[in-house]
């Protein structure tokens, strides 16, 4: 079985094949359950409600770094509200910091990633980080949580995109490291260093469908059907069989999420 620890099957790039992907695909190729996640005010909703549809979907709520511009305290309490009424929305994501364009403000994204965590750890949920060339604050402010409140803080880094040393002191913190598409890239050398420096238990996979297809489908639109590449990917780089990389992170996204 494979656990799909972050894709957005909300996104308009499904609306023709959604029912057919959820409902009957994605059990065929051995994905026995998908984390879909928000990203704005409106996938909030979508993401809630495609979890109450289909048996294997979970959601994860939160907004989205770039998306934080007019978000406001009554968004929260919604997203706070919908996850009190979902015992299926298993963690608050995805949150956090992206530097790469010049906008949203820094200050501002570092408010809402803080008001989120803080609403993750009222619920007693773990966060989905989205961490883009925002390597220093973003360890800065899981830090200070850690040392100023005592209490730790579970997750995953999604889509991780930093060195084996900084891979090191998130799973030294507890954290899971997001593995996708980017491992089989020619150039994704970063992230095949990530993957063998750090213990296998501290790997879960991810598409983040639509977007960062493998190879050989680089380019193309991204499912789920696409993480048996991921994870030979893995096996290759940890000298394991892809069934026991598949039943590991399977394992370890259950321990993530908190399922059974």
């Amino acid at each position: 079985m494979i656990f799909e620890t972050h894709a957005h099957y909300d996104d308009a790039a499904f609306s023709e094949d959604r029912d057919e992907l959820l409902s009957k695909s994605l059990k065929q190729a051995g994905v026995a359950r998908v984390m879909n996640v928000a990203a704005d005010t409106r996938s909030v909703d979508s993401t809630d409600r495609l979890s109450k549809e289909y048996e294997s979907v979970y959601a994860a709520l939160g907004i989205h770094p770039s998306e934080i511009q007019d978000l406001t305290e009554n968004d929260i309490l919604h997203i706070k509200d919908l996850i009190l009424g979902n015992k299926k929305v298993r963690a608050i994501g995805e949150i956090g910091f992206d530097y790469h364009y010049d906008d949203p403000d820094k200050a501002a994204q570092e408010k809402w990633f803080i008001r989120q965590i803080e609403l993750a750890g009222e619920l007693s949920l773990p966060i989905i980080v989205h961490s883009r060339d925002a390597a220093e604050d973003t360890m800065r402010v899981i830090s200070n949580i850690y040392s100023e409140t005592g209490s730790r803080i579970n997750g995953v880094i999604h889509c991780f995109s930093y060195s084996k040393e900084e891979a090191v002191k998130y799973t030294d913190l507890g954290f899971f490291i997001g593995v996708g598409g980017v491992v089989t890239y020619k150039n994704g050398k970063k992230l095949k260093e990530v993957v063998e420096k750090i213990p296998l238990d501290r790997i879960v996979t991810e598409t983040d469908s639509p977007y960062l297809s493998p190879e050989p489908h680089r380019g193309e639109r991204n499912s789920s059907m696409n993480l048996p590449y991921i994870i030979r990917a893995i096996a290759g780089i940890k000298n394991e069989t892809p069934e026991k990389v598949e039943e590991i992170t399977y394992n370890n996204a259950l321990r993530l999420y908190g399922l059974e």
